[in-house]
């Protein structure tokens, strides 16, 4: 029974229930960017958003981008015979924009420099040491119509090598305060006892250790048998989900383990570590894992190719300003872009001592006085014993070092603008990036518009204003994805974010009219099924103002011949079309002046790392 309301009391009257009719939405018109290939289904309810996009569509502007990697085309590019060449081949191929790699992730440079040496060989390329390409690749990409873009690593200076072909090289090895320090958890295992010694153990997982200072963590059984000499010395200890040691085995006795229990995991040691299991997690002693935070130059890691930097260092950052004052005043570029390495190594960089006491000043206002706790107080890594899944723990400033971060950067490419556009005032300045943004706290680099708003929990409205889209000319993404369009996903029952698609639309919300955006493709991941070039490249052309293709060395007759049957009808780049990315901002501020509101931004999940 309802409660009596009282005397005076108004009873709450509900609308009466009515059935809602609503028409059928109109759909809306397809969208075919470049008509000489096969349509394909598309978005379009949301991939035409955007005063860019709308104005890059109705005036017929596509960038047609082709990047020419410097390591992988030195042989296409060191004679002035081979240039004209290949020139002429990009023109009539209906490309309008070439990318030249003139500053690789070696540190190196193909022209001459006061600031480098010049890279004269890779692998089995050469050119010669006398030989600058960018004097005729300049001459003759402006006979041809075509804008000749250079591109700088701006905080990559080594390559690691490789065991076969690549040596470690490169100036960042030479200049080991440059490197990039990097936060590192190191582990150590003991018996759970007080005044135990401990062990270095390898956090990673399921593979032989690197050497005999490491134990070795197995939570799964190899699909193989260990190839494990029975006389190596070598200790295997079984422990449960608890750390509790539940059996203990020489290497004669490994294939004795035929399961590792639930949340357990299998120890294995050999020379030293061996003694040490062998002495210390007896049957019944319970293990426990010691974790302490370190900090290691890049160089002495190995997981990562290019050897990057310490973007926070002023001697860093002066010298890439000048190699832009250097390579505008010495040749008549049309433009330079950054690559990928115009960022941090990752979100465990930069910890050195100096990024520090320059972090310590900005949260200043916020510790009133209190000591920085470094690194707890940004993140620290903790590790679940025996499986060693890592986790972050963040701390009270987590949010102000991804805005630190990415501010750092935003105001250093705010410099370099301004040395470009001193000396060559009609240069572009872009970027270069992986085409999930998601990827952005780790990388601590923001390239979307300062007013982007979408559902990223790290998208506060401080880290909002870092956005450094409103200062460049144009940008590429690596939309680096094997499936063409949503659709096509969808259908192979996948997750619609993995595709060249859903890249491109998030990428065209994400700067939001600031700058023109551009979809990149990497078909060397498609060389292998060339039949997902064309709708990758009309997926690309239908979300964003243009395509980037990667590279020049996956080039063959029958790729030539496709792209001269894709760019059949030529197309201006808008980026070349003086003045329109003035009047795209200025109708984006009066439309957002007069109230106007976008539709939400569709987040579809990308994946991590692409186009890195």
């Amino acid at each position: 029974m309802p409660q009596d309301q009282g005397v005076g009391a108004k009873a709450t009257v509900q609308p009466a229930a009515s059935p809602l009719a609503l028409p059928p939405p109109v759909p809306p018109p397809p969208y075919n960017p470049l008509p000489n290939l096969p349509p394909i289904a598309l978005d379009e309810a949301n991939n035409g958003i955007g005063i860019a996009q709308q104005m890059a569509r109705a005036k017929k502007l596509q960038a047609r981008i082709l990047w020419i990697d410097a390591t992988a085309n030195m042989n296409a590019i060191n004679t002035n015979t081979k240039i004209d060449a290949l020139v002429e081949q990009i023109r009539k191929t209906g490309f309008n924009t070439v990318v030249l790699d003139v500053k690789p992730i070696v540190g190196f440079t193909i022209y001459p420099s006061k600031y480098a040496s010049k890279l004269i060989s890779w692998k089995d390329g050469a050119i010669p040491a006398d030989f600058d390409p960018l004097p005729e690749m300049l001459l003759k990409c402006h006979q041809g119509g075509l804008q000749l873009v250079v591109s700088l690593n701006v905080f990559s200076e080594g390559h690691r090598g490789d065991s076969n072909t690549v040596k470690r090289l490169g100036p960042g090895y030479d200049h080991p305060e440059w490197q990039t320090d990097l936060y590192i958890a190191a582990t150590r295992v003991r018996p759970n006892v007080q005044g135990s010694t401990a062990f270095a153990i390898s956090q990673r997982v399921n593979q032989l250790a690197a050497s005999e200072n490491e134990i070795a963590v197995y939570t799964e059984l190899p699909s193989r048998p260990w190839n494990i000499d029975p006389l190596s010395g070598m200790v295997a200890v079984v422990v449960n989900d608890g750390g509790q040691v539940i059996g203990q085995l020489d290497a004669a006795g490994l294939s004795l383990v035929n399961n590792v229990p639930p949340h357990g995991a299998v120890l294995l040691g050999e020379g030293a570590a061996a003694d040490y299991l062998r002495r210390t997690a007896t049957v019944g002693t319970i293990l426990t894992l010691d974790t302490s935070a370190t900090y290691v130059p890049a160089g002495q890691m190995q997981d990562q190719v290019p050897l990057m930097v310490d973007p926070n260092r002023q001697d860093v950052q002066q010298r890439m300003r000048d190699m832009l004052t250097e390579i505008c005043t010495k040749y008549e570029i049309d433009g330079v872009i950054f690559d990928d390495r115009f960022r941090y190594a990752g979100i465990n960089a930069d910890f050195s001592e100096d990024s520090r006491k320059q972090f310590e000043v900005y949260v200043a206002p916020l510790l009133a006085g209190k000591p920085l706790r470094w690194p707890d107080d940004v993140f620290r890594y903790d590790f679940t014993f025996p499986t060693l899944a890592r986790r972050i723990t963040t701390g009270p400033f987590y949010d102000n070092w991804l805005t630190w971060r990415a501010l750092t950067l935003r105001n250093w490419l705010a410099s370099a603008v301004s040395t470009v556009k001193s000396i060559r005032p009609n240069a572009t300045v872009s970027t270069y990036n992986g085409s999930w943004y998601g990827d952005c706290p780790a990388l601590g680099v923001n390239w979307a518009a300062d007013d982007f708003t979408a559902g990223f929990r790290f998208l506060t409205p401080t880290y909002q204003k870092t956005g450094y889209a409103g200062l460049t000319d144009w940008l590429t993404t690596g939309c680096y994805y094997p499936i063409p369009t949503m659709a096509d996903a969808l259908a192979a029952g996948r997750s619609p974010g993995g595709t060249v698609e859903a890249a491109g639309q998030l990428c065209n919300r994400a700067v939001n009219d600031r700058t023109w955006i551009y979809a990149g493709l990497n078909i060397g991941n498609l060389v292998d099924t060339p039949e997902k070039i064309k709708p990758s490249v009309q997926a690309a052309l239908a979300t964003t103002q243009g395509v980037m293709i990667f590279d020049l060395s996956y080039f063959n007759e029958a790729i030539w011949a496709l792209f001269a049957d894709a760019f059949k009808d030529p197309a201006i780049a808008p980026h070349s079309v003086p003045g329109l990315l003035a009047e795209v901002r200025r109708q984006h501020a009066a439309r957002k002046a007069a109230g106007a509101v976008d539709p939400a931004v569709i987040i579809y999940n990308g994946t991590p790392g692409t186009g890195l």
